[in-house]
């Protein structure tokens, strides 16, 4: 038991929890619950212990002027205009203070405040404002890696949400209400306004999403969950109030859906592993159905990690436990974050964090004396080893910290294989042949320079490119004689490009080559079936070409890296 501002807190490990997920017991250490209280501190400074895990601030009046002392380092930033003294009363827009705000309005909400109280911060509403709150929030969590956010969910006000809703993406399906975003924007301010009124009275309850089916490159099918516009607009702004703390939390081994990071980096450094450092083994991992099988509960404890504030913990829970509609069948959902919503990729980050980069990072690796590496992208990972009896260990341990968490690895998916400099060299004495693996769309061999030395290959994944490749034909038969010919033709030449952007990297050019041929004869055909009667014989169709080119196969990303072990 420690003694903290006078309030006894108990930092005692529970029982079963992992020893990466502390939990802290006493919910809000240092809220203030009314504004008298607050104002009784004038001068005093903020009490809190040094150390407190929980970081709560009353703004320190000026007895000549009125004015709130801030930090040197606010006052760098901004320029507090003059105001008349001490006028009316003043609410905190710190992000970390606890505030009962349902005592102050009369009711209990997301976004109350006192009655004749108005924001007087220095920064405008929305936009920077919001940008410089969330800024606060990412420092804060930087200072502190034990600090817990008592106070977030009033972040969620009329200006926010007004910008979430500008972020989303247009020309995407709907949900179960069939409302699209562009017949949300003709009453825009009037549905957000009514969405703030609901969400301060707990009136708002997210919809069941929608069940949506796309295909695998394995042949199966994918199910999504597909929110409503309203979902989507809440889900984007608890998502950038979660992403501003945890991404100080996350370890450089994660790179899936977290801002500026990319599949390409995950590949890089992948690529510098193999070929820097002693890999002689890659242990291949697959999560079986990953998205469907999140622990609500571990989940939960793993967002209490860094946030207190009840009122945010609850508006997700409700997102978790909203069901899915399937054909008109409504089926609960006791576990599992649906794919599609724009919160799922950044709790199934937060989820791997606790459950795998921490584990691996802290665990994992004081255990073993060789060289290790983790490269995650989402639920999608490998392991790099240097001995081979470390890597079966750690894939038995493996199974056992899933398993625990209520996840599976794929049998069928999941390996261990000789891989690397060593592997590669023996293969070449006897004749064989190294083994393969996919990550990311690419499949991963053993290659020689030019000179005969080793190096790591690359190339399209088989099941990748005919996924491809039948997704582009079945587009170019719909599409035939729904445009004219010169629309969709320019459409064709981009969609070749955002192929050429992602599995355009250094080796893969012959693949590249590949797919651009095929597509051009996909074309041909399908604009010779317009019609019984055919528009073009293939020399045609050349002239056609020549005058009306579609963009040629190049390299977007150079991922060589020069050997130095």
């Amino acid at each position: 038991m420690k003694l903290e501002g006078g309030r006894h807190r108990d930092t005692t490990q529970v029982k079963g929890l992992s020893p990466e997920i502390t939990p802290c017991v006493g919910g809000l250490y240092c809220s203030y619950s009314s504004r008298q209280n607050s104002y009784s501190r004038k001068g005093q400074g903020d009490k809190s212990p040094t150390g407190s895990e929980t970081v709560s601030r009353c703004q320190r009046t000026d007895v000549n002027s009125g004015e709130p002392r801030y930090s040197q380092e606010s006052m760098r930033q901004q320029v507090l205009k003059d105001k008349e003294p001490q006028k009316v009363s003043r609410q905190s827009d710190y992000p970390v203070v606890s505030m009962k705000q349902g005592n102050a309005c009369g009711e209990k909400g997301i976004e109350g405040t006192g009655q004749g109280v108005r924001d007087t911060s220095a920064t405008p509403r929305g936009g920077e404002g919001m940008a410089t709150k969330l800024n606060t929030l990412t420092m804060r969590a930087k200072e502190n890696s034990k600090l817990r956010f008592t106070s977030l969910a009033h972040l969620l006000n009329e200006d926010f949400l007004l910008e979430c809703f500008g972020e989303l993406k247009t020309n995407k399906a709907p949900g179960i209400d069939g409302v699209r975003l562009e017949e949300y924007e003709v009453n825009k301010d009037a549905n957000i306004k009514g969405l703030i009124d609901r969400l301060k009275s707990w009136k708002y309850r997210p919809q069941p999403t929608r069940r949506a089916y796309i295909p695998k490159s394995d042949g199966n099918m994918r199910p999504l969950g597909i929110p409503t516009i309203e979902d989507k607009i809440v889900q984007m702004g608890v998502k950038k109030i979660l992403e501003a703390i945890f991404e100080a939390d996350f370890m450089d081994v994660s790179y899936g859906f977290r801002p500026n990071r990319n599949c390409h980096q995950a590949l890089d450094v992948l690529d510098k592993a193999v070929m820097t450092k002693p890999v002689n083994v890659v242990v291949d991992m697959d999560i079986e159905k990953f998205f469907d099988t999140i622990d609500h509960k571990w989940l939960m404890k793993c967002l209490e990690q860094r946030v207190a504030d009840t009122n945010l913990l609850r508006l997700i829970g409700r997102f978790l436990n909203a069901g899915v509609m399937d054909e008109g069948k409504f089926s609960e959902t006791d576990k599992g974050s649906p794919q599609g919503g724009i919160l799922s990729p950044l709790l199934a980050n937060i989820y791997l964090h606790y459950i795998l980069d921490l584990w691996f990072e802290r665990h994992v690796k004081r255990q073993l004396k060789g060289y290790t590496c983790l490269i995650r992208y989402a639920d999608d990972f490998v392991v790099c080893f240097q001995n081979d009896d470390e890597a079966k260990e750690f894939s038995e341990m493996l199974r056992q910290r899933l398993d625990k968490f209520g996840l599976k690895t794929a049998k069928d998916k999941s390996r261990i294989i000789d891989f690397g400099r060593r592997a590669w060299y023996k293969a070449k004495q006897t004749g064989g042949k190294v083994l393969t693996f996919d990550f990311l769309g690419f499949t991963h061999y053993c290659d020689k320079t030019r000179k005969g030395k080793f190096k790591l290959g690359r190339r399209t994944a088989n099941s990748r490119f005919r996924q491809k490749i039948k997704a582009t034909n079945l587009w170019l038969k719909n599409v035939r004689n729904l445009v004219e010919l010169k629309q969709w033709w320019q459409v064709l030449g981009k969609k070749l490009i955002g192929h050429y952007n992602y599995y355009g990297i250094s080796g893969n050019t012959p693949q590249i080559r590949k797919f651009y041929k095929r597509s051009v004869s996909l074309a041909y055909k399908w604009i010779n079936r317009r019609s019984q009667k055919k528009s073009y014989n293939w020399e045609q169709f050349c002239r056609f070409l020549k005058y009306n080119p579609l963009p040629r196969p190049k390299i977007y990303h150079l991922t060589y890296t020069l050997s130095s072990y």
